[in-house]
């Protein structure tokens, strides 16, 4: 289903950026194109690997003194916090204690991401007006932070304990644990990733912009990642994903 939206989305926004750019050659100057020093924003992302809310992202394009293929070019910095499920992962609610489970989770996978690359001005605002479209390509380190997934046994004698879910643990599960139990129990997995995006910037004023990321990343790490239990894990992963930002420029 998302993966869906996410091409729904690009779809609309490619059609909508086409028509814009097809009015404005005809009646527009080069010369009138949008130019800034820098551009920061935050913002919110989802993705094929991720529920609704896949995590959070900063990100700053500052311009180069020289143009690429002869568009205004810029060095992107970003910084992505995300969390990456399984495909089999599946929350389940116990009738009686009304507790929630994902049963057979045996760990998170949050990932920190830095990234270095290329911001390319393809189609520029002129005039505060229309959409401003830029391609993407970055790449950098991924550190990967294997988290256990808590969860509560009720042993024969009917005491409750919280433990990283165990698959040959014998015993009754009762519920997951808190979040926030286990972080002192993550492993680090070193990795990379590289990206390749579409930006499309939107504005009610002149220096605040809003806008939409949608791109796709491809990741490695230095061994599988254990998600779940009895299911097929893996050191590669890809994605499709959306970012919606908020920020503003310098000039």
């Amino acid at each position: 289903m998302m993966r869906v939206k996410l091409l729904l989305s690009v779809l609309i926004l490619f059609a909508l950026s086409t028509e814009i750019y097809a009015q404005r050659r005809s009646v527009k100057n080069e010369d009138a194109e949008e130019t800034y020093k820098s551009f920061t924003s935050v913002g919110i992302t989802t993705n094929t690997n991720s529920g609704i809310l896949g995590g959070a992202v900063f990100r700053q394009s500052s311009a180069l003194g020289s143009k690429m293929f002869g568009k205004n070019a810029y060095r992107y910095l970003a910084l992505e916090l995300v969390n990456v499920k399984h495909p089999k992962e599946l929350s389940t609610q116990d009738f009686v204690t009304g507790a929630r489970l994902v049963y057979g989770k045996q760990n998170y996978l949050f990932v920190l991401r830095p990234e270095y690359g290329r911001e390319i001005a393809l189609f520029s605002r002129q005039d505060d007006e229309g959409i401003s479209i830029s391609g993407i390509v970055a790449a950098g380190p991924s550190l990967g932070f294997e988290k256990p997934y808590m969860v509560q046994y009720q042993g024969s004698d009917g005491r409750v304990t919280t433990e990283p879910f165990d698959p040959n643990k014998a015993g009754d599960i009762i519920g997951a644990g808190s979040f926030f139990q286990g972080f002192g129990k993550s492993k680090v997995v070193p990795g990379l990733h590289v990206k390749t995006a579409m930006s499309f910037e939107l504005s009610a004023f002149r220096d605040n912009v809003t806008g939409v990321e949608i791109g796709f990343i491809a990741e490695a790490f230095s061994r599988k990642i254990t998600i779940m239990a009895d299911a097929q894990n893996k050191a590669f992963f890809t994605s499709g994903y959306l970012t919606l930002y908020f920020g503003s420029k310098k000039r």
